[in-house]
């Protein structure tokens, strides 16, 4: 069965986002960035990866990504509505009438039951990459969260698992491994406890 991992940066107060859906804030050319974008480089976007010379073959950790709408709203205002062609792409909206690319699936209803779908087909890890809602509603799917944790307290903004209603039940994950680069980010990777 594949796995869904939630990969994400997040501040210390847990915020992946400001209210507009910012990123900037976030330091780019980091230690941390350079180790995991070497580990995990079907992470970057397509023209990123075209810039820095990364062929267009996947990965070893991800075939595939999910993403909420405004989270991929935030790759169109930079210039694509298909950031990761090098992958099997969703957007998650119920107002988006179509899909946003010819190579971009839609999930307009029930995702959780598409990302069940998605976990018994052949292939590698699905990789939830926002935004904050949707991980709320995927939790109860999540198999490991990959967390990228800056030393920055926001103080407001988007949520690491959105803003909805308290969750039912604690959701347990344990800690498979960490490590705290030069930068301070310390990178730790959960997987979950059923």
């Amino acid at each position: 069965m594949r796995k869904l991992t939630y990969y994400v940066s997040a501040t210390i107060d847990g915020f992946i986002a400001t209210e507009a859906g910012d990123v900037d804030f976030f330091p780019i050319g980091s230690d941390h960035r350079d180790a995991t974008n070497r580990q995990y480089p079907e992470t970057l976007p397509t023209k990123v990866r075209e810039a820095l010379g990364i062929d267009r073959s996947p990965g070893t950790t991800f075939d595939t990504v999910l993403m909420g709408r405004k989270t991929h709203d935030f790759a169109v205002r930079t210039g694509t509505a298909s950031p990761f062609e090098h992958l099997r792409q969703f957007v998650v909206s119920t107002t988006l009438p179509e899909p946003p690319a010819p190579n971009v699936e839609l999930i307009a209803a029930d995702p959780l039951r598409r990302v069940r779908e998605l976990k018994r087909e052949k292939g590698l890890g699905i990789w939830l990459c926002g935004g904050g809602e949707l991980a709320q509603v995927l939790l109860p799917e999540i198999d490991q969260i990959m967390l990228k944790l800056h030393p920055i307290v926001l103080g407001a903004g988007r949520r690491m698992f959105g803003a909805g209603p308290a969750l039912p039940a604690p959701n347990r994950f344990r800690v498979l491994s960490s490590r705290v680069f030069e930068d301070g980010v310390a990178f730790v990777k959960y997987s979950r406890i059923r």
